[in-house]
């Protein structure tokens, strides 16, 4: 009886250390999924400082002419928010690290007690094993059996013994290990924790300065809302303009496509606002598709400074904004170049305003704005990185901002989300 309790003793033990295998897996899992999530932020971080040093080295290249105020403010926002992105991406970071932290304190805690209990039944087992060592012992052990069934435990138990001496060993030296690993990347863990609440202090102070020069000049020009009022409405009206362009000339070239297709077909429609494809107009729009996200830029290096969608004014909070595209600083005079395969649909003309030139890619669109040169014209086929034209640089400021859209049929979608990160 007392070799099938201590037998069931030793199971039981074995089934204890496999349950705490089954919580330092699901402690593993959760570490796991945290660094997982710790460098997905890490990604978005590096993004936005690539950013922020590509808008430095876009404007400090730029000639010192001097910028009208609304220009001014349009700079400080947009330094104001990459700064904020920054700063709450950086906090994430820091407290996704703070959890792992107290994550792997927590598992080195059990981990020692684990060690520290192994150890202790080693030595237990060292004791014993050296007290009955002898042949002669394990042989008279077997022996004193009542009958074969008991000699036949026995003989398994000493067996069992033997190995779970050895597994205790191997345990011992593989926490160790663990432990050793655990506390390797903790230091490495508050050496960067550390680090990140440093950036965070020194963006915050960045932050301050620019915050407080947005308020002066918001201040400063406070005397003449009027004449900066003035000079939204008409940026508005220009707007409005290419707008109602773009439409038509969308809805043109699907009116034109759509009669081609059906030409020869009887009760047919090219009024359709979906364009009525070919198999190779499929085959260039599935291209196009499946490369979302994945988009070459239209210039080789730029910053969103204006966003797509619905935005307030900066210089009046009550006035609303709705961009049709994104808008790309970029440097002085930068090639424009094509983002897929495609055939330039229309040059876009537009009264007291640059040109643009509108690509057709299967059922999408792309349009490339504001130009001060244009090499291509209606008809000719293009490939992806293909210079097409010359952004326009103003004389009055050095800006240059390539207006750059997407549409799906005649349905206008965010490039951001298309565009490849930088």
């Amino acid at each position: 009886m007392n070799d099938e309790k201590s037998f069931n003793i030793k199971m039981m033990k074995k089934y204890c250390n496999a349950l705490l295998v089954l919580v330092i897996l699901f402690s593993s899992v959760q570490l796991f999924a945290q660094s997982a999530m710790q460098k997905k932020l890490e990604a978005q971080r590096q993004q936005i400082l690539r950013e922020i040093e590509e808008f430095k080295l876009i404007y400090t290249s730029k000639k010192k002419e001097e910028k009208s105020a609304l220009t001014l403010i349009e700079d400080l926002n947009y330094k104001v928010n990459v700064r904020q992105n920054l700063i709450r991406i950086t906090n994430e970071q820091a407290n996704l690290l703070t959890r792992e932290i107290n994550a792997n304190q927590k598992e080195i805690t059990s981990l020692r007690a684990q060690l520290e209990e192994l150890k202790e039944d080693y030595a237990a087992m060292v004791v014993k094993s050296y007290k009955s060592k002898s042949e002669q012992s394990k042989i008279m052990f077997l022996l004193s059996s009542e009958d074969f069934k008991q000699a036949y435990k026995r003989l398994q138990y000493i067996k069992q013994y033997a190995n779970y001496q050895k597994e205790q060993g191997e345990a011992i030296k593989t926490k160790t290990k663990e432990l050793q690993d655990l506390n390797i990347q903790l230091t490495k863990q508050k050496e960067d924790k550390q680090k990140l609440i440093e950036d965070n202090r020194i963006a915050k102070r960045e932050l301050e300065k620019e915050l407080k020069e947005r308020e002066t000049l918001m201040a400063s020009i406070k005397a003449d809302m009027g004449k900066f009022a003035a000079q939204i409405k008409e940026k508005r009206q220009e707007a409005d303009r290419l707008d109602k362009e773009i439409n038509r000339l969308i809805r043109e070239a699907i009116a034109a496509a759509n009669k081609e297709a059906n030409k020869g077909k009887p009760n047919t429609s090219s009024s359709s606002s979906k364009f009525v494809m070919t198999p190779e107009a499929k085959k260039l729009a599935t291209n196009f598709e499946s490369n979302k996200g994945k988009l070459g830029w239209p210039v080789e290096r730029g910053v969103i400074k204006g966003k797509f969608g619905k935005t307030r004014s900066l210089t009046d909070n009550s006035v609303e904004v709705n961009n049709s595209g994104i808008k790309i600083a970029t440097t002085a005079n930068a090639d424009v170049k094509t983002v897929f395969n495609g055939v330039v649909s229309k040059i876009i003309l537009v009264k007291n305003a640059n040109p643009g030139i509108l690509i057709r890619h299967g059922n999408y669109f792309t349009i490339y704005y504001n130009l001060s040169k244009v090499y291509v014209k209606s008809g000719d086929k293009v490939t992806t990185g293909q210079v097409i034209g010359k952004v326009f640089t103003s004389k009055v400021n050095g800006e240059s901002l390539l207006d750059f859209r997407l549409f799906k049929n005649d349905q206008r979608l965010n490039p951001q989300y298309w565009l490849a990160k930088f």
